[in-house]
C-alpha cells in the first residue's frame, strides 16, 4: 500500500517511520527541497502545497492509498482537496476549510451555541458580524447597520484569521486599544473576539467510524498574555471529572462541525460555563505531543493506530492507563553560565526524567519566549511524578542548573 504526506516538515518524521514499520510506500510532498520529512520518504516530491491544483495532478499520477495527516497548518486545506479529487478516505476540503478559518469555524458552532463569545471578521479595518454587516463604534455599543445591537467585552482578542501559532496577536483591553490594532492589522484577515477566562488545556483525539476518541487531555503552562504561548503540559487523568466534560463537550463540536476519519487536536478552556473550544483541528499536535509525549502518557501512538486504522488492521485509541506525566520547553531568559548533563538532572531531582533533549550551549543569550519558533529549538524533557506541585517544584531545580539570572 501506499501513502501520501502533504507537507514534510522535521515533524513529518515519526508518521514516516511508523508507515515504514506497516510496509507502506510514503510519497512525501513540500514546497522545501531540504525538508527532513522528504528526505525520509521513498518518493520525494518538491510541490507547492499551497497549490491545490499542482498538489492534486502530482498525487494522480501516484496513486496513494489515503493521506496520512501530519502537524500543518492552513494548508490542511491541501489534503481535503486531495481527498476529494482522488476518492480517499479522511477529511474532505469543507471539513478542513471549518478547521483552518477561525471565523466560519466561530460560526457553524456559534449557531449550535457551542461557542459562547462574540467573534467579528477584520478585513482592511472593517468590522463585520456573522451576517456579514459592517460594524461600527457607537455611544459604547457596536452597532450594525440593521439597526441590532450586538456587544463586545473587552478584553479582546484580535488575531490573524487563518494560522498564525502565536503570531499577530494582539490583546485589547479597551476600545483605545482596539482601533490602535485595526490600524496595525492590515494586510490580511482577521478576527476579532472576546477573550474567554480560564484554565487552559489541550486535546489529542481521533474520530474513526465507532465515534470520537478522546486519547489525552493535557493542561497547558502558558506565557503571560497576549502570546500565551504553551511552555508546558500536564497529563490530566481520565477520573478528572473535567476531563469527562471535555470529552462528551469534543462529541458535540465534533460532530456540528461534520468531522470524520481524521486525527484530532484541540485548545480548550475551562471556563465559568463550562468547556470552550479555542481552536481545533483535523490533524495531530506538533511540539512533540503526537509523536513523543501522548504515546509515554497513555500508550497511544495516534500516528500508528491511524495508519493500522486506515490499513483495515485491528487498533485502539484507548488508552488503558495515563501517567501522571508532563512535558516542559526550557523557557528560561537570560544568559546560560552553565548546561547540565542529563545524569546531572537525574541526581538533582526527586522525579523520573523520562525524556531529556537540549539544544542550549553554555554562553548562549535565550530572549523572552514569544512564540514557538522562540522557544522549540531549544528542546525539551519529560518528567513523570507524583502530581503537578510536585512536577513544577522540580522544573525549577531543573531551571537552576542553568545558572541563568
Amino acid at each position: 500500500m501506499k501513502a501520501a504526506i502533504i507537507g514534510a516538515s522535521g515533524e513529518a518524521l515519526h508518521t514516516i517511520k511508523k508507515a515504514h514499520e506497516y510496509g507502506l510506500t510514503v510519497v512525501a510532498l513540500d514546497g522545501n527541497p531540504e525538508a527532513e520529512g522528504l528526505k525520509a520518504a521513498d518518493r520525494k516530491l518538491v510541490t507547492d502545497i499551497s497549490d491545490e491544483n499542482a498538489t492534486i495532478q502530482v498525487l494522480k499520477k501516484e496513486k496513494p492509498d489515503f493521506v496520512l495527516t501530519v502537524p500543518i497548518g492552513r494548508y490542511l486545506t491541501t489534503v481535503g482537496a486531495v481527498n476529494e479529487a482522488l476518492g480517499l478516505p479522511g477529511i474532505s476540503r469543507e471539513m478542513a476549510a471549518v478547521c483552518t478559518d477561525k471565523f466560519l469555524f466561530h460560526k457553524k458552532l456559534r449557531e449550535k451555541n457551542l461557542r459562547k463569545c462574540h467573534c467579528y471578521a477584520v478585513e482592511e479595518g472593517l468590522i463585520k458580524d456573522t451576517a456579514g454587516n459592517v460594524i461600527n463604534w457607537d455611544e459604547n455599543k457596536w452597532r450594525g447597520r440593521t439597526g441590532e445591537d450586538t456587544w463586545l467585552s473587552f478584553p479582546a482578542i484580535l488575531k490573524p484569521r487563518y494560522g498564525s501559532g502565536s503570531r499577530g496577536i494582539h490583546m485589547l483591553a479597551g476600545e483605545a486599544a482596539l482601533q490602535e490594532a485595526l490600524y496595525a492589522a492590515k494586510g490580511e484577515p482577521y478576527v476579532l473576539e472576546e477573550c474567554v477566562a480560564g484554565e487552559e488545556y489541550g486535546v489529542d483525539g481521533a474520530v474513526t467510524k465507532e465515534g470520537f476518541h478522546m486519547v489525552l487531555l493535557r493542561k497547558k503552562e502558558n506565557t503571560p498574555p497576549p502570546a500565551r504561548q504553551a511552555v508546558g503540559y500536564f497529563s490530566v487523568m481520565p477520573g478528572d471529572g473535567f476531563w469527562q466534560q471535555v470529552k462528551d463537550y469534543m462529541e458535540e463540536v465534533i460532530g456540528c462541525l461534520g468531522l470524520n476519519e481524521c486525527l484530532i487536536h484541540a485548545d480548550i478552556i475551562k471556563g465559568a460555563g463550562g468547556p470552550f473550544v479555542v481552536e481545533l483541528s483535523a490533524r495531530p499536535s506538533g511540539h512533540n505531543l503526537h509523536n513523543l509525549f501522548t504515546p509515554l502518557c497513555t500508550g497511544v501512538d495516534m500516528a500508528e493506530e491511524y495508519i493500522k486504522y486506515r490499513m483495515g488492521l485491528p487498533y485502539g485509541f484507548e488508552a488503558a492507563q495515563t501517567k501522571r506525566m508532563m512535558i516542559h520547553y526550557f523557557d528560561m531568559q537570560g544568559l546560560v553560565k552553565h548546561v547540565p548533563e542529563k545524569s546531572q538532572v537525574e541526581e538533582a531531582i526527586s522525579a523520573k526524567l523520562t525524556a531529556w533533549e537540549c539544544h542550549i550551549k553554555s554562553g548562549d543569550e535565550l530572549t523572552c519566549v514569544s512564540d514557538g519558533h522562540s522557544l522549540m529549538g531549544r528542546g525539551y524533557f519529560i518528567l513523570e511524578g507524583e502530581d503537578e506541585p510536585h512536577l513544577m517544584a522540580q522544573v525549577g531545580v531543573i531551571k537552576k542548573l542553568f545558572a541563568v539570572p
